[in-house]
């Protein structure tokens, strides 16, 4: 079993700044990617970022491309994701997530491990 424990959410205006932790723990080294999912009130969840734990490989959604940064502690058990320049769409529930996947950020029916996730909130 894996553990994702995420924190870091909040509310913030538009144009701030805020940054995400998820520590991983229990039996990781089957796991390869981690990545950060969210879901807005009546849409679908989305991939956000992910990477890749033992090359570092980062791929983001178009949508967070060149502002949002996802990266790994030297451990590589805790992923972080730096969103910049936020606006009020990105607000929404964000969740950690681990699989095993060759590239790309997973569809989420793949994803073996889920987060209890945390609220971001935006305002104008």
């Amino acid at each position: 079993q894996v553990q994702l424990v995420e924190s870091g959410g909040g509310s913030v205006q538009a144009r701030g700044s805020l940054r995400l932790s998820c520590a991983a723990s229990g039996y990781t080294y089957s796991l390869n990617c981690m990545g950060w999912y969210r879901q807005a009130p009546g849409k679908e969840r989305e991939g956000v970022a992910a990477i890749y734990t033992g090359s570092g490989s980062t791929y983001y959604a178009a949508s967070v491309k060149g502002r949002f940064t996802i990266s790994q502690d030297s451990a590589k058990t805790t992923v972080y994701l730096q969103m910049n320049s936020l606006k009020p769409e990105d607000t929404a529930m964000y969740y950690c997530a681990a699989t095993r996947a060759d590239y790309g950020i997973p569809p989420d029916r793949r994803i073996d491990y889920w987060g209890q996730g945390t609220q971001v909130t935006v305002s104008s």
